[in-house]
C-alpha cells in the first residue's frame, strides 16, 4: 500500500512539473508569435510611408496609422470568422450510396426454387 501511495505522489509531482514546463513553453511560443506578428505587420503597414521617427509628431502619426490598421485588421478577421460560421456547410457532406433509403421492409426472395414465393 505504501508503495502505491509513493508512486502516486511521485506521479503527481512529475505531472505538476511537466504542466509548469508546458506553461513556460506555451508562453515562450506565444511571445515569439507576437514578436513576429509585430515585425511583419509594421513592415507591411509602413512599407511605402515616409515617416519621421525623430519627432513626437512623427511617432504620434506612426502610432495612429499602425493602430488604425490593427483595428481594420481585427474587423476583417471578425467579419471573415462570422461569415465562415454563418456559411451553409451541409453541401460539403457526403452521402453513402450503398445505404438503403427504402422505408418498406425488405421482401424475402427464394431463388433456389423458381415460382415459389415466401410471404
Amino acid at each position: 500500500m505504501f508503495l502505491i501511495v509513493t508512486l502516486v505522489v511521485i506521479l503527481l509531482i512529475w505531472l505538476f512539473i511537466e504542466v509548469k514546463r508546458a506553461k513556460h513553453k506555451f508562453f515562450a511560443i506565444l511571445i515569439i508569435v507576437l514578436i513576429l506578428f509585430l515585425y511583419f505587420s509594421i513592415t507591411v503597414v509602413f512599407k511605402d510611408k515616409p515617416l519621421d521617427y525623430k519627432s513626437m509628431d512623427g511617432i504620434s502619426n506612426a502610432s495612429k496609422i499602425y493602430f488604425d490598421w490593427l483595428g481594420f485588421f481585427y474587423g476583417n478577421v471578425k467579419t471573415v470568422t462570422m461569415n465562415t460560421i454563418n456559411m451553409d456547410w451541409t453541401g460539403n457532406s457526403t452521402k453513402d450510396s450503398n445505404k438503403n433509403t427504402n422505408t418498406k421492409s425488405p421482401q424475402k426472395i427464394n431463388n433456389s426454387k423458381p415460382g415459389i414465393k415466401i410471404k
